[in-house]
């Protein structure tokens, strides 16, 4: 299988700050990977090289084959905060790329109906349908964001980088909201790098996780989840493998982080 997106020994520094080094990960087309790791691993930054917004330090960076020097437009992205226009609609905000991204902005006229046609189906799919001329105020976090994942996939990009997008929703939600992402994926098939915090997401949502060391950031273990079996669902969550998965991440992570310098109190002195 082609990989869409190879990082290849990487390394990334902000001034005198090493964020990562020898980076290295492969992401299959039409796959789901995760990242996770430790506070501060360069999660971000790895969402940053990818997409282009930042070139690497040392190394290559390869997206559908060519080694970046600049933004990529095969690229949608959803973040933790929706970011929904408060004077547009729920369809109006789920328009807004096409109406900045190439080649669509240039057929935005022409193709109108036809636009408007796949946001209301990409609405439909996460149920938000009969809310397409509400506004941002007159809707759910969780709804927000539901418009927010449409907004990131109307100009159908190959490639969908997911940086905590239900990090700020309640539990319920959250777990609601993997449901919709994965039955998008399934239909579209499109490429995704979700970056998380939550191991369960990872192992839910994606075909491979990617556990990342400690600053200077690099790929330490990628854990395959091929042997739990999609569409998953509840269940998932009761088998016994899916559990240890979790545990075996977090213990991985654990022991990623770094050892909080803990001075001995002197005799007498209050801890």
């Amino acid at each position: 299988m082609k990989n869409l997106v190879e990082l290849i020994d990487v390394s990334l520094s902000y001034g005198k700050t090493l964020a990562v080094s020898n980076l290295a990960m492969k992401v299959p087309e039409g796959s789901f990977a995760a990242v996770v790791g430790p506070s501060g691993c360069g999660k971000s930054s790895l969402m940053k090289l990818v997409t282009g917004l930042m070139p690497a330090t040392g190394g290559s960076v390869v997206v559908d084959g060519h080694e970046i020097s600049g933004p990529v437009n095969i690229v949608g992205m959803a973040f933790q905060n929706p970011n929904l226009l408060p004077w547009r609609t729920t369809l109006e905000n789920v328009m807004l790329p096409l109406e900045v991204v190439r080649p669509e902005r240039h057929q935005l006229r022409a193709r109108k109906q036809e636009f408007r046609d796949r946001a209301m189906e990409l609405l439909r799919i996460v149920g938000l349908d009969a809310f397409a001329d509400h506004y941002p105020w007159q809707l759910s976090g969780g709804m927000q964001q539901r418009a927010s994942l449409c907004r990131s996939l109307i100009h159908q990009p190959r490639l969908l980088m997911l940086d905590e997008p239900f990090g700020a929703l309640d539990a319920f939600t959250r777990e609601e909201l993997w449901d919709v992402l994965q039955t998008i994926w399934m239909k579209q098939r499109f490429t995704a790098i979700l970056v998380t915090h939550d191991l369960r997401e990872a192992l839910y949502l994606a075909d491979e996780v990617h556990v990342m060391s400690n600053r200077p950031g690099r790929v330490v273990r990628t854990v395959g989840t091929v042997q739990f079996s999609r569409p998953r669902g509840e269940r998932t969550f009761l088998e016994p493998a899916f559990n240890e998965s979790v545990m075996d991440l977090r213990s991985d992570i654990r022991s990623q982080r770094m050892p909080i310098d803990v001075k001995p109190s002197a005799p007498g002195e209050k801890a």
